[in-house]
């Protein structure tokens, strides 16, 4: 997936579920300072975008849109390059008002050289419990994302689609297949929904380059010494349009925020992309 020719436009792209910004600010700053992204997509802002810390964000040098919910969902992205946003809902969800979806074109530029990124900050639907109309509406809300990214390869431009997917596509994403067989993040109509988007050409970012790799997770539970005994599952996602995965150099899991001071249950995952 690594360019041949360099175009000298690299360009690193990072996603993060931060559950609840204003509560991890300071994380979030420091992992910003650290990490350096150019670009970034963020999930469970948790607040009104009235709240938000605009400023503490944009002291670092970037743009920043969000689409804000109070105490719930809320997603964002930031952007040291300029962006125009083009979506703040997932189109076709008439009455949906869940802050889950926003998207932009970034002006990537070097010199005088321009380069279009697409990009989206994704936060599927949990879907627990599965007996419930919370399951329906995470496949529901998958079957509008699939047909939207459709859609979007009609442009032929590269594109990231990246959040929080709340989906482990195989066993090899969980600590404990058995254990998640039936929960809302594992079950079969979860995955294949995920599944669909990589059949109509999407490229998961990190099994492009890591292959098979088992147990590289990107969330841990609070709960029962999860992080400490890395007991974690792969939910969140960097997905490519062919554009994009043809200029795919690096993609990984940075843990180093989930060990800092009041952390998410989350990590972000990055990928680095030759325009």
């Amino acid at each position: 997936m690594t360019s041949v020719e360099g175009s000298g436009n690299v360009i690193k792209v990072a996603s993060f579920n931060v559950n609840s910004l204003r509560a991890r600010i300071g994380n979030v700053l420091s992992w910003l300072k650290g990490a350096k992204p150019d670009v970034v997509l963020l999930q469970e802002i948790k607040c009104l975008d009235t709240d938000l810390p605009r400023l503490e964000i944009e002291d670092l040098g970037y743009n920043f849109e969000a689409v804000g919910q109070k105490s719930y969902n809320g997603v964002a992205i930031l952007s040291k390059h300029p962006f125009m946003v083009e979506e703040r809902r997932l189109p076709g969800g008439e009455g949906d008002d869940h802050a889950r979806y926003i998207e932009a074109v970034v002006d990537v530029a070097e010199g005088k050289r321009h380069k279009a990124l697409r990009v989206a900050s994704i936060y599927l639907p949990n879907g627990n419990p599965v007996d419930t109309d919370k399951f329906a509406y995470k496949l529901k809300w998958l079957e509008r994302l699939n047909e939207h990214a459709e859609q979007l390869l009609d442009y032929e431009e590269p594109l990231v689609l990246g959040g929080d997917y709340n989906v482990a596509p195989t066993d090899d994403d969980v600590y404990d297949p058995a254990a998640w067989a039936n929960d809302a993040l594992c079950r079969p109509e979860s995955r294949a929904g995920y599944f669909r988007l990589l059949n109509l050409g999407y490229v998961d970012a990190f099994r492009a380059l890591h292959g098979a790799e088992a147990h590289r997770f990107t969330f841990w539970d609070y709960q029962a010494g999860r992080w400490q005994r890395d007991e974690g599952l792969r939910i969140d996602h960097l997905l490519l349009s062919p554009q994009a995965a043809d200029s795919l150099d690096e993609c990984d899991i940075d843990k180093t925020p989930r060990n800092g001071d009041k952390p998410s249950d989350h990590t972000p995952i990055w990928c680095s992309l030759d325009l």
